[in-house]
């Protein structure tokens, strides 16, 4: 064989074996819910991305992972059509609970901004006994 030949199967096999993948968390806890598109459309290349993924009815807490990935087969399509139409697979992971907010999270001690040390210190004091005997967190909220 040629050193092109050679080269040309170098590169191809290169290119082939290659899978793009990339995952974004948000450090939400990961339930086992799960929203998968084989076959997202993206075009040319990637440049212009597939369409949105709609997570609000499958997804009530939020998401958790997303993560794109090109599968040999979504590669080789891409290759066929020379990365006019480059497929996607999307796999879409649900947070298990919603996340704590301040305020929906009960009880809670607010505390005056102009608040002297002592009255800041009593807080904190009541904040620490309501936790111990309710066994949940109490917010402080310093306004």
């Amino acid at each position: 064989m040629t050193m092109s030949r050679i080269g040309s199967l170098a590169v191809i096999a290169v290119t082939v074996a290659g899978c793009y993948n990339a995952k974004i968390e948000t450090g939400l806890p990961h339930s086992d819910q799960k929203i998968e598109d084989h076959w997202a459309d993206s075009w040319i290349a990637g440049l212009v991305p597939p369409s949105a993924v709609e997570t609000a009815e499958k997804c009530p807490n939020g998401v958790a992972k997303v993560e794109t990935k090109l599968s040999f087969l979504n590669q080789l399509v891409g290759v066929l059509t020379l990365g006019i139409y480059t497929p996607m697979y999307i796999e879409v992971t649900c947070a298990a609970e919603a996340p704590r907010r301040v305020e929906d999270v009960e009880p809670g001690i607010d505390v005056d901004d102009g608040a002297s040390l002592e009255e800041k210190q009593a807080a904190l004091q009541r904040a620490a006994e309501l936790s111990a005997t309710s066994g949940d967190a109490v917010w402080v909220v310093f306004e």
